[in-house]
């Protein structure tokens, strides 16, 4: 993530943007999520890509319980709220001028038996990575992480050092611009990647990555 402004048009989205507030309903559970975009801008609002990846986990036979699990750029936390809602042990990740907003948000949505599979933890791509395990995760997650091209190089640093050969990568993203392209070429000179699910209605993508030629079944 990163703590900038960022243009998404005007009209009932931007006012969703700014609300204070978010509520979803997700793994028979109401999500309510504060959002901050005045003092932590991209960071501190929920995008449509989060929404569609934790529908694609609640609805797409993926099996998430005891699985373990880690969300770069998490922003608000709802992605990483929900996976631990469907079962998962979650390390839900973001800068360090993020964290306290993430954690007061995951701990105001999940109930007190579920809080020990969450923790919250900072990461700064390339640059935290001894204080993680090399590829201890089934699944790394990331909703709407892909905008800034100065971050590619060290989000796939990133990537590399938290995957195992069977690690699964989902990342739901909207092709904006050029760059975006650049990302998906980058990404697959290092993993295998194939588009999984396309949300129309929201234009988001996700796409699935994983080490070597193989397509594994979630």
């Amino acid at each position: 993530m990163a703590l900038v402004p960022y243009e998404e048009g005007a009209g009932w989205g931007a006012r969703q943007l700014h609300s204070p507030s978010a509520t979803y309903r997700f793994a028979s559970h109401t999500i309510r999520l504060k959002q901050d975009w005045r003092r932590l801008g991209v960071a501190a609002v929920v995008w449509d890509a989060a929404v569609v990846l934790c529908a694609y986990l609640e609805m797409g036979g993926i099996d998430l319980r005891d699985r373990s699990v880690i969300e770069l750029g998490a922003g608000t936390g709802l992605l990483g709220i929900v996976a631990t809602l469907l079962g998962a042990h979650v390390t839900i990740t973001d800068r360090a001028a993020a964290l306290e907003f993430l954690e007061s948000n995951v701990q105001a949505n999940l109930p007190s038996e579920l809080r020990p599979r969450a923790v919250v933890k900072e990461l700064t791509w390339g640059k935290d990575l001894g204080n993680f395990p090399p590829g201890a995760f089934d699944f790394i997650l990331g909703a709407d992480i892909v905008y800034l091209e100065e971050t590619f190089a060290e989000l796939l640093q990133t990537l590399e050092y938290l995957c195992s050969e069977q690690t699964v990568i989902l990342l739901s993203c909207r092709i904006r611009y050029e760059r975006d392209h650049k990302f998906l070429k980058m990404l697959r000179g290092r993993f295998s990647v194939y588009e999984v699910h396309y949300d129309s209605n929201k234009d988001v993508h996700i796409y699935k990555a994983q080490r070597g030629s193989c397509k594994d079944d979630f």
